[in-house]
């Protein structure tokens, strides 16, 4: 925000950004009883997302780098998981999913190209 870096270029990190928002939108549906359950696992997710690919990009190593984009998706892969466990439980039934779902596609394969990409240095 106050920082003029790098990795505020980089394509992952928009995206990130925009999947971090739509997540904590998404959260705002959920009954009030999931505070301190799935709306925190999720807001704590999709956060690590973005801010693994912030700390990542900074990191001089390509060994370091590839870790944090390594747990940024983990990080996405858990969201997907607990949106499963959320369909099933309803509380998705009223919710227009396309771009939480779109940001998250993009994400995933962004990071997956950075970290194969960080693999064959």
């Amino acid at each position: 925000m106050f920082l003029t870096l790098n990795h505020q270029k980089l394509d992952i990190y928009n995206f990130s950004k925009t999947f971090t928002l739509e997540c904590y939108k998404l959260t705002k549906i959920f009954p009030a009883d999931e505070k301190f359950g799935m709306i925190s696992q999720i807001r704590r997710a999709a956060l690590s997302v973005h801010l693994n690919i912030a700390e990542g990009s900074s990191r001089k190593s390509e060994v370091e780098r590839k870790r944090y984009y390594e747990i940024a998706r983990g990080s996405v892969i858990e969201i997907d998981a607990a949106l499963d466990v959320a369909k099933d439980i309803e509380y998705l039934n009223n919710y227009d999913l396309t771009k939480l779902g779109e940001s998250m596609i993009k994400c995933f394969k962004l990071l997956s190209g950075l970290i194969e990409a960080k693999a064959s240095h």
